[in-house]
């Protein structure tokens, strides 16, 4: 297990709609996360739209990632998410860099 902490830039005008579709997650995108090895996954956001997205992979940010891409379901996801977030090249999957872990208190 790795943990993985990435942050990403909501833009401000639209974190009510971005909060709201996070209360209802498609079905078929939430077990393409768990299929691809995000365990214990959490997004925090700030009222600026700066987000900080949390998971534990089961082997590593990229495996997780690898897996998520060939998701046709994720796509479609990333898709229609897109809008939401600040100066992206991609889509939002491609746009999360790992952070440095440099703590971790068990």
């Amino acid at each position: 297990m790795k943990r993985v902490g990435f942050l990403l830039q909501v833009k401000r005008d639209r974190i009510p709609e971005y909060k709201k579709h996070h209360e209802a997650v498609w079905p078929e995108m939430l077990d393409a996360l768990r299929r691809n090895g995000w365990h214990n996954y959490s997004l925090f956001l700030r009222d600026d739209g700066l987000m900080f997205g949390y998971f534990e992979a089961a082997e590593s940010f990229e495996a997780s990632n690898a897996g998520m891409a060939k998701e046709e379901i994720n796509l479609k996801w990333q898709e229609f998410m897109g809008p939401y977030f600040e100066a992206l090249s991609g889509r939002p999957d491609q746009n999360m860099m790992e952070l440095e872990e440099v703590f971790h208190l068990d």
